[in-house]
């Protein structure tokens, strides 16, 4: 459903990853029952609470990201409407999946959000065949206060 889809995906790393697991949050808007709607949070079990320091920012963005789009699970949800709708009507909801990605998430309507400190926009070297992808500006660490 999500297939042509752009987004910028935000990334912070704990002080003390990779025994801590990442934060992982979709800069733009997505309709999916696992990813929270106004802040881009994403709820992934292997991510939030089965993390292991044998993972890293290349299973996030090549297995555990696409296996969430792929196979969301309405049962854990954070978008409870799109749960809702996933439950009760596949169409409604993929038809809502779509609308979503031809709204925010095509590659001429990406553009950088004004709390970040670059201007740049995401570029074919940031996108590679459609999938979710990051760039070394993307990720960024905070030390824990």
């Amino acid at each position: 459903l999500y297939e042509g889809g752009v987004w910028k995906v935000h990334v912070e790393l704990p002080d003390a990853y990779p025994y801590k697991s990442p934060y992982i949050g979709f800069l733009n808007k997505i309709y999916h029952p696992n990813v929270d709607e106004l802040s881009g949070s994403v709820c992934l079990d292997v991510i939030n609470q089965s993390w292991s320091p044998m993972f890293d920012l290349l299973n996030v963005f090549e297995v555990f990201l696409p296996q969430l789009l792929l196979y969301p699970n309405p049962s854990d949800p954070l978008n409870g409407d799109a749960a809702s709708l996933m439950m009760k009507d596949q169409k409604q909801y993929e038809q809502k999946v779509k609308e979503y990605c031809e709204r925010y998430a095509k590659r001429e309507n990406i553009r950088s959000t004004p709390s970040e400190e670059s201007d740049e926009e995401v570029s074919d070297e940031d996108v590679s065949d459609g999938r979710i992808s990051s760039s070394d500006d993307d990720v960024a660490g905070h030390a824990d206060p």
